[in-house]
């Protein structure tokens, strides 16, 4: 969920029909059996992972917000409360099912808190038993935000902790302890260590699609080394961790984790004896040992074929029972920094000048999907409309092509000169040439433009430093569940876990929080329809494409489908074929 993975396709958790929240309460014995009714699984083998990353962005739970990572990890070596179905169905793919929790939770009247109960027999790869209070403390690092960086910030936006004046938690994390009697009301554990109790300070009736993230992950006190956690972080799903190596030909191998009970655990299957996953992989040879399908490589997977390999796949019938080409979550937009461009008619002018047709050629065409008019999908449902951005809503239409005579008016009418734009992304062999696009783009309006590829692995986190990160920059986001307040909120406030424009528009910021609040279904959906054609108007971001993603999994690949929670694998569904 949340944003794409850099350097490949963007990832997150909307889908067709997807539009109905799970029923609040207990009670389901929902146990999230795969959906596709395959028989046939069996037991051992490794999947091999090749990506074109050197590292993975983070390996900590609670800094983990790319789509593609959590669905891996989640599926592997860490669990949450609760968990999205194994299904290639649309709908009952974002249907979540209890987790580590006996059930998908029960919340009070006006769902301003919530109760999970935890399963029995849950285990860390120490042998040690899972808690209440090592849910608790694994949700308490997220507000140490000093260091822990780049996760997704629901428990600071929606626990019910006081703010200091700066809109800042007045709980800084359990580095520091400051402010930390008010976490410890906010969130508590039973006597027994087994039921967490979430106090919040608005309702949240679907706040147990909150708890899928592995934000809300538990993590052991004893083990936690901080900003070092990341690099290897205790496991309690059914893999632990053999070795991380980063770097071109590094490697990340996971194996069986002894102490994980399949007894305490229905949801994950753990087909596979291993996972190993190779780094540093140039994409044009990872399109190319997957096409071949060498014995070797038959039970291999990648993230998504290059533009150039795709009229290969999709037009050799040898691989129609393997190719995918399905809508993914994401809608891909360029960030613009408000901060280093404040001027609206200078953001306006790299919006009109943008040539969106050229990039989606580039991107693959047809296959790259469809161009965009905001950051919300039609696919979330009821919380789209469009925004009539390239309509008129920058002052006249603007073509797919881009309009840079129309730049040039605007950038002359700003009353101010146009700086210098940079323009950062993840460097991929398709990205570098996206980045000569934008820049001759920019260049045709009279606007200096200047490429910086960002190595994929560390994108990120270098982006999401605002000391690092420059004018224009690369993203992808998909909502969290099925509500663009997983969207909205989270790009273009303050308080959002993904704000790379930096936007902080108090009265934009004020409807925000109304919408947030908004008890009425259709009344919250105009509300996100209308904060979503404001931020186009004011240029937050340039929407590129509502994007579509295409695979070619192994032959030897059992339920390898596109699972639309996350636009990603069903890490914990998938199997070799023996």
């Amino acid at each position: 969920m949340g944003k794409a993975k850099p350097g490949v396709k963007f990832a997150v958790v909307a889908a067709a029909g997807a539009l109905l929240l799970a029923a609040c309460g207990g009670g389901s014995s929902d146990n999230g059996d795969s959906g596709n009714g395959d028989s046939g699984a069996t037991k051992g083998g490794t999947i091999t992972y090749l990506q074109l990353e050197e590292q993975f962005t983070n390996l900590d739970p609670q800094r983990v917000y790319t789509g593609e990572d959590l669905a891996f990890f989640n599926g592997t070596i860490f669990r949450t409360l609760t968990a999205y179905k194994f299904s290639a169905d649309a709908a009952e793919g974002t249907t979540i099912v209890p987790d580590m929790a006996t059930d998908l939770g029960t919340p009070n009247a006006d769902s301003t808190e919530w109760q999970f109960t935890l399963r029995d027999g849950i285990t860390w790869e120490t042998g040690d038993p899972v808690t209440c209070e090592d849910v608790k403390y694994g949700v308490s690092r997220t507000f140490a935000t000093d260091v822990i960086t780049n996760g997704p910030t629901y428990a600071i936006s929606m626990l019910d902790i006081p703010s200091e004046e700066d809109g800042s938690s007045s709980y800084k994390g359990p580095y520091t302890g400051v402010g930390q009697e008010a976490f410890d009301q906010a969130v508590t554990c039973s006597e027994d260590n087994k039921t967490i109790t979430f106090k919040l300070s608005r309702p949240v009736p679907d706040f147990n699609y909150t708890v899928t993230l592995l934000s809300f992950a538990a993590v052991p006190k004893a083990a936690d080394t901080g900003e070092k956690y990341d690099d290897k972080p205790v496991a309690n799903g059914p893999y632990k961790i053999q070795e991380y190596t980063k770097g071109k030909g590094g490697k990340f191998i996971l194996v069986r984790n002894d102490a994980w009970s399949q007894d305490s655990d229905p949801y994950r299957k753990a087909y596979p004896d291993q996972w190993s996953v190779d780094f540093g992989i140039d994409p044009t040879v990872i399109d190319q040992r997957l096409i071949a399908g060498a014995a070797a490589d038959q039970a291999t997977l990648s993230n998504a074929l290059q533009p150039q390999s795709l009229p290969i796949v999709f037009n050799d019938p040898k691989f129609e029972n393997r190719r995918i080409n399905e809508f993914d979550p994401y809608v891909r937009y360029f960030a613009v920094n408000v901060q280093k461009v404040p001027n609206l008619k200078h953001r306006q002018a790299i919006a009109a000048a943008m040539n969106r047709d050229a990039l989606l050629t580039n991107a693959g065409g047809a296959f790259a999907g469809d161009l965009a008019d905001g950051v919300i999908k039609p696919n979330i449902g009821q919380d789209y409309a469009p925004t009539g951005l390239w309509e008129g809503l920058l002052g006249q239409t603007i073509p797919a092509t881009g309009d840079p005579e129309y730049a040039k008016q605007l950038i002359a009418d700003s009353g101010e000169p146009m700086p210098t734009i940079t323009f950062d992304y993840p460097n991929t062999p398709t990205n570098e040439k996206a980045a000569s696009i934008v820049v001759a783009s920019l260049q045709a309006a009279g606007i200096t433009a200047k490429p910086n590829p960002i190595e994929a692995g560390q994108y990120y986190g270098v982006v999401f430093d605002p000391e690092k990160a420059h004018e224009v920059i690369n993203a992808g986001w998909g909502p969290d569940w099925p509500n663009a307040s997983t969207v909205i909120p989270e790009l273009f406030t303050p308080s959002g876990g993904f704000n790379l424009s930096q936007a902080d528009d108090k009265d934009f910021n004020a409807n925000v929080d109304a919408a947030k609040i908004e008890s009425d279904r259709a009344a919250q959906a105009t509300q996100w329809q209308e904060l979503n054609k404001y931020a186009m108007e004011q240029v937050f971001a340039i929407p590129t494409r509502f994007g579509r993603d295409q695979r070619l999994p192994g032959e030897k690949l059992g339920n390898a489908y596109l699972w639309p929670a996350y636009g990603a694998w069903p890490y914990g569904d998938m199997y070799v074929t023996q």
